[in-house]
C-alpha cells in the first residue's frame, strides 16, 4: 500500500503547480496520481500557450485576482528555468461599431485588476499589428505573453523529482474512497493525509465520490483550430482577439502565434460528446447519452447555453469559420487557412440546480479533501497564484501556526462547507 501524506489527483498543471507549492512550504511527502502514461495529453498541454493579462473577469473573482498574479509568476519561472518565453502583449479588436463601448468597459475591468492595457486608435494599432481590423480603437494588453506549456509540465515534473519528496504515479487512475483518508486505485490502495482533486474534465466525478459537489457537473467544449498557411504568417505578430461576449466564458475565434512561430486560428467552443471527445467520435461511453441530455436541458434552461449550442457548431464548416476570423486580420483568404489536428476540451461547470454556467473558479472541501471545480482558462495562466492561494489560505494557513504531521496538514474545516464559489 502507498502512504502520502498529501495525495494529488491530477497531473496536469493545477496538480503540478499545487505539488510544487506545498513542497515551499515545507511538505515532505507529496503523491500525484496521472492516468496517462505522459504528461500533457489533456487540457495543460492542448491549451494555446497565452498567458493572459486579467481583463475579461469581475472584480472580486478569483479568476480577476489570480490570473495577473499567475501571469507574473509563470514568466518568472520560465525565466529562471530558461524556458522559451515570447512576450509579445496582444490587442482586442471591434468588429463592428456596437463593440466599441465594450472595448472601454474591458479597459475599465483590466485596470480595476492591475493589468497594463491601453485604448488605441488604428494608426497606433499598425503599429503592433499591420494586419488588424477593428472599428474606430482597440485595446492592447501588454502583459499578455507566449509559453510552451508541455515545456513548462515537464520542467515542473522534475523540479518536483529532483526533491525526491514528491512523486507521480503515472498510468495510475483514482477510483473511489474506499473508507476515510484510503484511497482505491487501479494500481492499489493509498493511504493518505490530504486528499487534492485537481483531475480537470473529471473533478466533478471525483468529487461526487467525495459525496461533495452534487449540484455542480461538467459539460463538455471543444476548441478546434485551424492554422495559417505559413507564407501568410506575416499577417500575425502575436495575438489578436475579438471582442467577446462577456455573457459566456469564452472568447471567440481569435489568432495566436505560438512560441514556435506557427499562427493558430480558434478555438471554436463546440458541445462535445466526451469529456476527452478530440475527434469527431472519439472516446465516446455511455456517459455520451448523458452528457446530450445534460446538454438538452441547459438548451433549454439558459441563455447562454443556448446562444453557444445555436452559433459554434456552424464553425465546423470552414466557410463559417472563415467568416468568423477574416473580421479580425486584412488579406485573409479561405485557403489561407490550413486543417489542423490542434483540439482541446474545455469542461465547463454548470450548477445543475440553477441551471447557470458557472463563470469562476471554485474550490469545495471537506474534513479530509480539497476539489478544485471550473479549473477552466485563464486556469494556465493562474496556476501558480491559484496553487500558493490554495496552500497559504486552506491547507496551511500562517496565521494558525500549524505544521505539517503525520497525517498531512490541519483538518479543522467544518465537512462540506465551500471554501469558495
Amino acid at each position: 500500500m502507498e502512504q502520502a501524506d498529501i495525495l494529488i489527483c491530477g497531473a496536469g498543471i493545477v496538480g503540478l503547480t499545487i505539488a510544487k507549492a506545498l513542497l515551499e512550504r515545507g511538505a515532505e511527502n507529496v503523491l500525484i496520481l496521472e492516468k496517462e502514461r505522459s504528461l500533457g495529453q489533456h487540457a495543460s498541454g492542448r491549451n494555446s500557450g497565452v498567458l493572459h493579462a486579467g481583463i475579461y473577469y469581475p472584480a472580486n473573482s478569483l479568476k480577476a485576482k489570480l490570473c495577473l498574479q499567475g501571469n507574473r509568476l509563470m514568466k518568472a519561472y520560465c525565466k529562471e528555468k530558461g524556458l522559451p518565453l515570447c512576450e509579445s502583449g496582444k490587442v482586442v479588436v471591434a468588429k463592428h461599431e456596437r463593440e466599441v463601448p465594450i472595448l472601454g468597459k474591458l479597459h475599465e475591468t483590466a485596470s480595476a485588476n492591475g493589468a497594463r492595457v491601453e485604448l488605441i486608435d488604428q494608426k497606433q494599432l499598425r503599429e503592433h499589428e499591420p494586419y488588424a481590423r477593428t472599428c474606430q480603437s482597440a485595446l492592447y494588453a501588454y502583459d499578455t505573453a507566449i509559453v510552451d506549456p508541455k515545456a513548462i509540465l515537464n520542467s515542473l515534473d522534475r523540479e518536483l523529482q529532483e526533491t525526491g519528496k514528491a512523486r507521480i504515479l503515472r498510468g495510475t487512475s483514482f477510483l473511489c474512497l474506499k473508507e476515510t483518508r484510503l484511497a482505491k486505485t487501479d494500481q492499489g490502495a493509498v493511504r493518505f493525509g490530504t486528499f487534492i482533486n485537481a483531475a480537470g474534465a473529471h473533478s466533478d466525478t471525483i468529487a461526487h465520490r467525495f459525496g461533495l459537489a452534487r449540484r455542480f457537473r461538467l459539460i463538455p467544449f471543444k476548441g478546434t483550430y485551424k492554422k495559417l498557411r505559413p507564407e501568410k504568417s506575416f499577417l500575425v505578430r502575436g495575438n489578436i482577439y475579438p471582442v467577446p461576449d462577456l455573457r459566456n466564458p469564452f472568447l471567440g475565434v481569435h489568432f495566436t502565434r505560438s512560441i514556435h512561430g506557427d499562427v493558430y486560428v480558434g478555438p471554436t467552443a463546440i458541445p462535445a460528446f466526451g469529456r476527452e471527445n478530440y475527434g469527431f467520435t472519439d472516446n465516446l461511453s455511455h456517459e455520451s447519452l448523458q452528457i446530450l441530455f445534460n446538454g438538452g436541458l441547459m438548451f433549454l434552461a439558459d441563455q447562454k447555453f443556448r446562444n453557444v449550442a445555436l452559433t459554434e457548431p456552424k464553425k465546423y464548416f470552414s466557410r463559417y469559420f472563415f467568416e468568423d476570423a477574416r473580421g479580425l486580420v486584412e488579406g485573409l483568404c479561405l485557403d489561407d487557412l490550413m486543417p489542423c489536428d490542434k483540439v482541446g476540451i474545455r469542461p465547463q461547470l454548470v450548477d445543475w440546480t440553477e441551471k447557470e454556467l458557472v463563470m469562476d473558479f471554485m474550490v469545495l472541501r471537506d474534513q479530509e479533501s480539497f476539489h478544485i471545480l471550473n479549473a477552466i482558462s485563464p486556469a494556465f495562466t493562474s496556476s501558480m497564484a491559484f496553487a500558493k492561494y490554495l496552500v497559504n489560505e486552506f491547507l496551511f494557513p500562517r496565521s494558525s501556526g500549524s505544521s505539517i504531521g503525520e497525517k498531512g496538514f490541519r483538518q479543522d474545516v467544518p465537512s462540506q462547507t465551500p471554501a469558495v464559489s
